[in-house]
């Protein structure tokens, strides 16, 4: 609850007189449920063409990361499916 002694609009300056009570509430509905993913239970990158160097599989899960400034461009990160090998490619 806040007390004021003057309040008014701006745009008219048109001004109360007297003491002003303003109220506010919020209704809070049921709480909303929401799904967590673990990234240690399963993977959740996308599966994508990529030829692994070190055993020649051609899928692998895909993901990219800003990991220089913001100018710089991103780069991206294929994991194979078969043995797990992670290549980082810098463009």
């Amino acid at each position: 609850m806040m007390k004021k002694t003057k309040f008014g609009c701006t745009r008219c300056n048109y001004t109360a007189k007297g003491k002003i009570v303003m109220k506010t509430s919020e209704v809070i509905d049921e709480a909303v449920s929401v799904a967590v993913v673990d990234e240690n239970v399963g993977k959740v990158h996308p599966i994508t063409d990529y030829d692994c160097e070190k055993c020649n599989h051609k899928k692998s899960y895909f993901w990219i990361r800003q990991m220089r400034s913001g100018d710089e461009p991103e780069s991206k990160f294929y994991e194979c499916l078969k043995c797990k090998n992670v290549i980082r490619v810098d463009d």
